[in-house]
């Protein structure tokens, strides 16, 4: 076999077309390359190796058509079927000798990812994927290509074989679409043909092993194919020929059926088992929160995709997969609106897009317009005068695992805001993550109501200005007395604020005089005043504590009066640390020094105070020292911590298990900075010199071997 092999590599070096076919694979994808991400700046390497998989129609056949075509034509196959090596070594080696071909290419530009590190971060996993999933397309397109050459002694007809096979194997997902909108037993076998929805799923970063399966055991298949079509010209004069060739197609068919059922059976194992999310935002990966929720699921939910399965958005479909896999309780159907039109109106009354999703249960129904699982922003075009829109992140697990507590809960928890005394309001991101939390909310005046509403899950006073009135402060402790439970989020006050120190002070709590100022730099950002808390694990911190950090910038120290009491229960959640002191003096903030005045910690800057109540019952006080805490500027700093923190808090109050509330996965690109000096001389480089290195080293091999 390896006699084989360094025949025909030499062979394709010598006769020109190898070095043409590296250098044609180089070229273009050099050309996408600097078109793409040079000159674009995009960071997915991905762009550009998708854009040259159609290359393959033409290439791989030019490449494969004399490999077992002209050994017919010339006679020469007799000569190596007789030599002392078995056909499956023959077949082996040529295969492995145009595979070695394609690997240079393959290789060289597995370093282009490597040249995109160094103007910026760009995800290598995904670079990566998408060059193991060139290979593997390439390879079994090898594959095809030797199994068609084997069964001509003409290299054209070889060549227009195998492009009408990759050509078909390519556009498959469309025809079979074209048969069939919803699928069946034609499609379902014409299926295992489709060499582009494989490819795809890898490019989609999901390192998915059905995949990869299907390509190599497709590839070994050919092989096999390729080795029988031999053995069958072998002895086609031989007094065996009606045994074996009896033999033959009895192996040819156990092959493939061999190979069809271990794909099939592949492709009924759950997602999590058989994919690994390589993506850097984690697209395809459920969080830690919804496989917790999902465990708690006891009641059926039917999930109605109104799409049909071919035509489906494949993002969406693997997260779907996802939570099918997760519970026996969620089934997922799809549904083709060409054949059931009306199929959503037993559901809403509102038209809804293609891929949106209808949740069901026993006890309500939910929809989730495909509009909303995508985030948009639209860019006013000065030069157009219109609007260009760009996605900018993936909320289809929020929007589930939001629907499917919405179907499925009993009560809908209700929060009560504060305002009149100079509150901060709750921006879009922290409104959006209360409606995941299918926790319903209202601004209130306490002036307005001789009580806080009976129905309150939860109070918030969030970050307040001014002081609050006696009665106000009465009311939110009466509250208290009847098991409620408050969020109090504590503000920089204009001047002296007595009664809301007296509500602090019945829950055992009170606040340190001015600003923290860290001294540790572990524990802040930069500035002393913008503090990184240490974090311990309690409800509020879940799948944070050693995992993220929370930024509280100007944040004000908690103290515990007196830590003895028995009748209530305090846990420290957020902390600074040792070293860090309150400057009273907030007139001059820019010195950081420790004044005779200034308080030493450490403080707490969350703590929770559960306190005991004479009926059996407890009221709850949970309490930020940073009024900046639920701000969008403090939340992007750490990359939505403050958010997450934010809905475990109305999630322990909601009655949650854990928190449903999954923030939407950011399609935010960083995108490259390539100088354009750099754009210039790389895409020289890698369109026009190296691809014609290759053809000129080519060219003289050629040259010197027709002069001898």
């Amino acid at each position: 076999m390896f006699a084989i092999y360094k025949r025909e590599v030499k062979s394709y070096f010598r006769s020109f077309i190898g070095l043409l076919f590296i250098a044609v694979t180089l070229f273009f994808v050099g050309l996408y390359f600097t078109a793409i991400n040079l000159l674009q700046g995009y960071p997915y390497f991905s762009y550009a190796v998708s854009s040259v998989i159609i290359l393959f129609l033409i290439s791989v056949p030019v490449l494969t058509m004399r490999i077992l075509a002209e050994e017919k034509r010339s006679r020469t196959d007799q000569l190596i079927l007789t030599a002392p090596v078995s056909v499956g070594g023959v077949v082996l080696g040529k295969f492995l000798a145009l595979l070695t071909i394609f690997a240079i290419p393959t290789g060289l530009i597995s370093i282009y990812p490597l040249i995109l590190n160094g103007f910026g971060a760009i995800p290598l996993a995904e670079a990566y994927l998408a060059v193991l999933a060139f290979f593997l397309y390439g390879m079994m397109s090898i594959a095809v290509g030797v199994l068609l050459s084997s069964v001509t002694e003409s290299q054209v007809i070889s060549a227009v074989l195998t492009f009408l096979v990759l050509f078909l194997a390519y556009m498959m997902d469309s025809i079979c679409g074209l048969i069939s909108s919803t699928g069946n037993l034609i499609t379902r076998i014409l299926g295992c043909l489709d060499m582009y929805t494989p490819f795809q799923n890898l490019m989609n970063g999901t390192l998915d092993v059905k995949s990869v399966f299907y390509f190599v055991s497709m590839t070994a298949l050919a092989l096999f194919l390729t080795v029988q079509s031999i053995q069958k010209r072998r002895y086609s004069f031989s007094r065996r020929t009606f045994s074996m060739g009896a033999y033959s197609t009895g192996l040819i068919a156990a092959a493939v059926g061999i190979i069809l059922i271990a794909n099939l059976v592949l492709g009924e194992l759950p997602a999590s088992w058989v994919s690994v999310d390589v993506t850097s935002q984690k697209l395809y990966s459920l969080t830690e929160q919804t496989r917790e929720y999902v465990k708690t699921i006891d009641q059926d939910v039917t999930i109605y995709v109104i799409v049909s399965e071919e035509n489906r958005d494949t993002i969406l479909a693997q997260t779907l997969q996802r939570y099918d896999d997760l519970s026996e309780h969620i089934r997922v159907e799809y549904v083709d609106p060409n054949v059931n039109p009306r199929f959503y109106t037993q559901y809403t009354s509102e038209n809804i897009s293609l891929n949106s999703l209808i949740l069901v249960s026993d006890k309500r129904n939910a929809v989730i317009d495909y509009n909303d699982i995508y985030e948009t922003d639209y860019d006013y075009d000065y030069y157009t005068g219109g609007y260009s829109s760009n996605t900018t992140g993936y909320d289809g697990e929020g929007q589930i695992t939001s629907a499917l507590d919405k179907v499925l809960t009993d009560d809908v928890p209700r929060m009560y805001m504060t305002q009149g005394h100079g509150e901060a309001s709750l921006s879009a991101t922290f409104t959006n993550a209360l409606k995941k939390e299918n926790t319903e909310y209202e601004s209130i005046n306490l002036m307005d109501y001789e009580e806080i509403p009976e129905d309150a899950a939860c109070l918030l006073i969030n970050a307040p200005t001014g002081d609050f009135s006696p009665d106000d402060t009465e009311k939110v402790t009466g509250y208290l007395e009847r098991g409620g439970n408050v969020i109090l989020v504590t503000g920089i006050a204009e001047g002296e604020t007595p009664n809301l120190d007296a509500l602090c002070g019945y829950m055992g709590l009170e606040m340190a005089e001015g600003l923290v100022v860290e001294q540790d730099q572990s524990n802040y950002y930069r500035n002393p005043y913008y503090l990184l808390p240490n974090m311990s694990y309690s409800s509020y911190t879940a799948g944070l504590s050693g995992q993220y950090y929370v930024f509280a910038p100007f944040a004000q120290g908690i103290l515990i009066q007196d830590e003895s009491r028995e009748d209530i229960a305090y846990t420290q959640f957020l902390t600074t640390s040792d070293s860090a002191f309150a400057k009273a003096d907030l007139s001059n903030l820019e010195n950081y020094e420790k004044g005779e005045s200034d308080r030493e910690g450490p403080f707490a800057l969350g703590v929770s105070a559960v306190k005991n109540l004479e009926d059996g019952g407890e009221a709850t006080l949970v309490m930020y020292g940073c009024e900046q805490i639920f701000s969008d500027e403090a939340n992007v700093m750490v990359s939505g911590a403050n958010q997450v923190m934010f809905t475990n808090t109305i999630s322990a109050f909601a009655k949650h298990e854990v928190s449903i509330s999954i923030p939407a996965k950011s399609y935010a690109v960083s995108y490259l900075m390539v100088p354009q000096s750099r754009v210039v001389l790389l895409g020289v480089l890698l369109t026009v010199v190296l691809p014609l290195g290759c053809l000129a080293a080519g060219f003289v091999i050629w040259f010197r071997r027709r002069k001898l």
